[in-house]
């Protein structure tokens, strides 16, 4: 039995599995997801630490190494050392580290690990079984290889900023580092499949991941629209693309509805029957032929129309409220959640979604995101909260055959922290 398993707990889908992260914004959370899911999964920082330790928000709104809230949930599970990868010693510690180990996710510019004797032919030579997860901005080749991205960059040579906010303003940025999340993500996925082989083979390989691929493929059909059809996709329009479709306002914020579009949707019916028996003002004004016609539908006059009869009925109602009486109805109608909804929403809470978030300096447990699934038999859990910086750096070394007084002098030395 693990040290992360006791008697009363069960045995973690991916435990046994050792993977070393050497990744930093573009790659730990893919580190996290096999963290979460039970492999020992060692954080591989550069002395000064993480990228992400500088990166907000911060507990208290206070920078420091230890503050950062992304690096507290992006590297939960997780088991961290400090190793300085520019010297021949921790080359040679990882190198190391590297032979016991199933799979290393890394996120170095092409050619850095080669260039440092740690790509992945020098790694394997020991461990032929191992394999190499590379997240990039462009991939380990190509005419971009050698360019590097941030997200925002990532989101625009992908395609999908060109589809983020509104028409007539400039792109939107999507919120919370998208780009990474999905190169990190598609970058867990693949390495999974690449360890399951060399599991049935015995032979591991290098995996190249394309951040700014991982963004194209979130794009839909947007593709197939213009190889086909030659029209290139548009931002959605602010307001109402028919009437009867769209975001409107209620008494506690937003709602999104779709109860017209193209042709005679059967939720249209239903929706003026419940409009006429809700008592709203106005509500005859729906029932002419007009409201048949597509070209009617998509005018100016009838998104007014039935923006202002909706909305005067809308903001006198919750969007719980709302939500409950069209679902009853078979009306596609959902609420547009905050946060303090998201917290709040009685799915979610009765499918224990939330987990506690805990760090040494917050006094009570707050919350976060657990797993979007369910293993019944080996199931998802926080193994530790994330480490602090160099926090397992002795343990680690000691696991590999290094002595306390060499530890000792690879900290004097400025190798380790």
């Amino acid at each position: 039995m693990s040290a992360t398993s006791t008697p009363s707990t069960p045995v973690a889908a991916l435990e046994g599995l050792r993977v070393l992260d050497l990744s930093g914004a573009m790659g730990n959370y893919a580190g996290k997801l096999f963290a979460d899911m039970g492999a020992d999964v060692i954080l591989v920082e550069p002395l000064q630490g993480s990228e992400l330790r500088r990166e907000g928000p911060f507990i208290d709104d206070q920078p420091g190494t230890e503050r950062s809230l992304n690096f507290a949930y992006q590297n939960t599970s997780k088991r961290g050392i400090c190793l300085n990868l520019e010297t021949a010693s921790g080359q040679a510690l990882l190198r190391e580290l590297a032979a016991g180990a199933d799979l290393v996710l890394e996120t170095f510019a092409p050619g850095w690990m080669e260039a440092h004797g740690l790509g992945y032919a020098h790694l394997a030579q020991r461990r032929p079984q191992l394999v190499m997860a590379s997240i990039t901005p462009f991939g380990q080749t190509g005419p971009y290889a050698d360019l590097q991205a941030t997200d925002l960059v990532a989101l625009a040579t992908g395609g999908l900023l060109w589809m983020g906010g509104y028409q007539g303003v400039a792109p939107t940025q999507a919120h919370g580092d998208q780009a990474f999340k999905c190169a990190a993500m598609y970058g867990a996925v693949a390495a999974m499949l690449a360890v399951t082989d060399a599991e049935l083979s015995g032979e591991g390989q290098q995996v190249d991941i394309a951040m700014q691929e991982c963004v194209t493929l979130a794009l839909e059909n947007a593709a197939q629209t213009y190889d086909l059809e030659g029209v290139i996709r548009k931002r959605p329009l602010g307001d109402q693309r028919f009437a009867g479709y769209g975001l409107f306002e209620c008494q506690d914020g937003y709602i999104y509805l779709g109860s017209r579009g193209i042709g005679n949707s059967p939720a249209w019916s239903r929706s003026l029957q419940w409009f006429k028996d809700a008592g709203m003002v106005g509500v005859d004004r729906l029932f002419g032929p007009e409201w048949s016609d597509l070209t009617y539908l998509k005018s100016e006059e009838a998104r007014e129309v039935f923006g202002d009869l909706f909305m005067t009925w809308s903001r006198q109602r919750t969007k719980e409220w709302l939500y409950t009486e069209g679902q009853k109805r078979l009306i596609p109608l959902a609420p547009v959640s905050t946060p303090r909804d998201l917290l709040d929403n009685p799915q979610l809470r009765a499918r224990e979604h939330f987990v506690p978030f805990t760090h040494p300096l917050v006094s009570a447990a707050a919350e976060m995101p657990g797993a979007p699934y369910v293993l019944s038999a080996t199931p998802w859990r926080v193994q530790r909260p994330a480490p602090g910086l160099g926090q397992h750096t002795s343990e680690v070394l000691a696991e590999i055959g290094i002595t306390r007084d060499e530890v000792a002098r690879l900290f004097a030395a400025g190798v380790v922290a």
